[in-house]
């Protein structure tokens, strides 16, 4: 079995492997100062409520975009898994990671491994959205190559902000409120906020569409995928576990 580990800033999603089947994913929230430790701590309930036993799980690949985190994950799977987990990037994922970028280093590795699996689960040309702290958008041309793409404050990194700075305005739950014009507080922020994040994406894509000069398949991903894909216009089909695929597939690459 497979450990996917994709650590974000405001979450981390883990996702168990046999072969190409994922057989559990679990979704935690990211705390940039837990040790190594600590992690393995948070691992381990995950795998009993699952009654995994961690000796049955042949490695890890690991994207992350908390370099400090980065090397706690690293030493626990060293001393959970007893083997090296595979850390990845645009160097780590090799052929598999075709780019036109002016400098592939910089790409975040949730980005790389979303563009991995989209192209190979997909096809090119093919777009990704992944909502999460920031809403990234990566674009994957006819030929197969990442060419670029976009990077937004997420859903929850806007409200948060919203939130922190208004003080009237108390925190809410984002869904769709069924209607455009809000006919309370708390239906104008939801218009405000969950429209405004569907119909955000859906005018990047046009205006993406038009540079390509084609339109593509547009996969969703990330916490709030669902939340927003219903609304939105341009989004084909959601994903969910689309970067940890992306993952298994670079780490499979490797054998």
């Amino acid at each position: 079995m497979l450990l996917a580990i994709d650590v974000g800033n405001t979450q981390t999603v883990l996702g168990l492997y046999e072969a190409d089947k994922l057989l559990h994913m679990w979704r935690v929230a990211t705390n940039k100062l837990h040790t190594s430790d600590e992690l393995r701590i948070k691992v381990k309930p995950l795998f009993e409520s699952e009654g995994i036993d961690a000796s049955g799980v042949d490695g890890a690949a690991l994207a992350s975009v908390v370099p400090r985190l980065t090397e706690s994950w690293h030493d626990a799977m060293v001393t959970m898994l007893g083997k090296e987990p595979l850390v990845v990037d645009a160097r780590a994922a090799g052929d598999l990671f075709k780019s036109t970028y002016a400098h592939p280093a910089e790409v975040g590795a949730d980005r790389v491994a979303d563009a991995v699996a989209a192209r190979i689960l997909f096809g090119p040309p093919c777009v990704v959205v992944d909502f999460g702290t920031a809403t990234n958008i990566e674009v994957i041309d006819e030929q197969g190559y990442f060419i670029g793409g976009v990077i937004a404050p997420g859903v929850e990194t806007s409200a948060n902000a919203l939130f922190s700075r208004a003080t009237k305005l108390a925190a809410i739950d984002l869904v769709d409120p069924g209607t455009a014009i809000g006919g309370t507080t708390e239906q104008a922020i939801q218009a405000g906020i969950v429209y405004g994040e569907a119909d955000r994406v859906d005018g990047l894509m046009r205006r993406i569409f038009k540079q390509l000069g084609y339109e593509t398949q547009v996969i969703a991903t990330g916490g709030l995928a669902e939340s927003v894909a219903r609304i939105s216009e341009t989004i084909t089909v959601v994903v969910p576990e689309l970067t940890l695929d992306g993952l298994r597939l670079i780490y499979d690459a490797q054998k």
